[in-house]
């Protein structure tokens, strides 16, 4: 009896081991099952965080950074930009105009549309909806003729204080050579850069690009934008130089603190 009594319990343990395996092999294919259709596209948080990522790498709105594959701004129409509007279906139409001061165009037959602050595709839109009604089916193309080229302003202690085109991405340090570096009153280590948010409101940035040029580290030095204004300060030394006599001066003030 105590021998029949050990093999039921044998055999009760084996069919427990066997439904055990069963079980996690049935979780493991579950599992291999979500894996694939994770990776086919269906469902999944994997695939969702790839979509997210992804979303966030290349941005398509015109705004992202385009060293990461996002688009560069689209050009924004402004004052005195020249446009030339052509129809498709209605040539007699066609038509040059030179954006006002106030910002509007005027349209022939069709009065004032605001152009200011538009993409050359949100003017035909607008120039579409002008023209509805007075012309079937109207489908205007614009073409920019002529724009304000990029500029930035050098101003105060350089060489050749004014108004520069700016042709290609330039930093701090480039713009002030191309005005024609410091001069030797300027203050290196106080450079200020200011940069129209809107209308009447600036963000201002200092630079300490004496500090800089000795560390010779140049990588926090700012991109110029268009319309920068930069302007490098009158340094203590000059500004007290008429009031003191050399002797005096050397013995009081030493220059490599400016």
């Amino acid at each position: 009896m105590k021998g029949i009594a050990n093999s039921v319990k044998v055999m009760g343990l084996m069919v427990l081991v066997f439904f055990v395996a069963s079980a996690s092999s049935q979780d493991r294919k579950g599992q291999g099952l979500g894996e694939q259709t994770s990776q086919s596209g269906q469902t999944g948080a994997g695939v969702g965080a790839t979509t997210a990522m992804a979303a966030a790498i290349g941005q398509a709105d015109g705004t992202g950074n385009p060293a990461l594959g996002g688009r560069r701004p689209l050009y924004r129409l402004t004052r005195s930009d020249v446009v030339e509007l052509s129809f498709t279906l209605s040539p007699e139409f066609d038509q040059t105009l030179t954006i006002q001061p106030d910002g509007y165009i005027m349209l022939k037959d069709a009065g004032a549309v605001f152009a200011q602050g538009l993409t050359l595709e949100e003017l035909e839109h607008a120039v579409d909806k002008a023209y509805t009604g007075y012309l079937h089916n109207p489908e205007a193309a614009v073409a920019l003729k002529e724009f304000e080229h990029p500029y930035f302003i050098a101003g105060g202690e350089v060489g050749r204080p004014g108004k520069y085109e700016l042709r290609a991405d330039l930093t701090v340090i480039e713009a002030i050579e191309i005005a024609g570096g410091f001069t030797h009153q300027a203050k290196h280590s106080q450079v200020l850069l200011f940069r129209r948010v809107n209308d009447g409101i600036f963000e201002t940035h200092v630079f300490n690009l004496k500090n800089m040029l000795k560390k010779k580290n140049l990588g926090e030095l700012a991109w110029l934008r268009p319309g920068d204004l930069i302007f490098v300060p009158q340094n203590v030394v000059s500004k007290i130089q008429p009031f003191l006599t050399r002797p005096a001066l050397d013995m009081y003030v030493s220059s490599t603190q400016f």
